[in-house]
């Protein structure tokens, strides 16, 4: 049966593959950690540059979504966030020792990691690359790995409604769940401008999961 209760950790460090991903997908989770005292760091792979939402402003997509990012992790509390160029969309292109490496150097000092599941919610294959890299990063660390999951029934509706492929759990393999407050997260959502504005299925998530979000343990 999932607890209430999370690990003690002080000091994690939230991987993962594109800038929004810590808002839309980790941010109430991360709020939740920075309000009871926790230290968060951040290492996100890509500029988020092959999105195909839309881009407002006359940059690149690639710089919009940086400062997008650095903005929201002001708002979510997350120390020095740390942003890599490795392609959008590519990330299984990159030798899987480099990417390990990144994290290792970014995880210093931590006791955890924060990941998407390992099939990345949705499958895509960045965030399946992000929380490999992190897993094989964590073994030789010897760090914990918390995971943000989705109950199965979430996921089954979403897909349902919009024809989407989110991949969810059973209750009996969620480890975790929290009573959250998404304040702060609909704050750093607003940062994320161009990916936000025309994302009907990222609300119904939020609609569909109230005030709790759940958590696996990978390592």
């Amino acid at each position: 049966m999932a607890s209430s209760a999370l690990p003690s950790f002080q000091r994690f460090l939230a991987v993962f593959a594109h800038p929004d991903d810590e808002s839309f997908g980790l941010g109430a989770v991360v709020s939740a950690l920075v309000d009871r005292g926790a230290r968060i760091g951040a290492l996100c792979f890509t500029h988020g540059e092959a999105s195909s939402l839309g881009n407002p402003t006359g940059a690149t997509l690639g710089e919009v979504r940086a400062t997008e990012l650095a903005s929201a992790a002001g708002v979510l509390g997350i120390d020095h966030p740390k942003l890599l160029d490795y392609p959008d969309g590519r990330l299984s292109e990159v030798p899987l020792d480099e990417l390990v490496g990144a994290v290792r150097l970014a995880g210093k000092g931590v006791e955890a990691f924060m990941v998407f599941d390992r099939d990345g919610i949705t499958g895509h294959g960045d965030h399946c690359r992000a929380t490999e890299a992190s897993l094989v990063a964590a073994s030789e660390l010897g760090l914990r790995v918390l995971a943000w999951t989705l109950p199965e029934t979430v996921a089954g509706q979403l897909n349902a409604e919009f024809g989407t492929s989110f991949i969810g759990r059973p209750p009996s393999m969620i480890d975790f769940f929290i009573t959250v407050d998404r304040t702060r997260q609909m704050r750093a959502i607003a940062c994320h401008a161009s990916q936000s504005g025309d994302n009907p299925v990222l609300w119904r998530r939020l609609e569909l999961l109230g005030d709790r979000e759940h958590l696996c343990q990978l390592a």
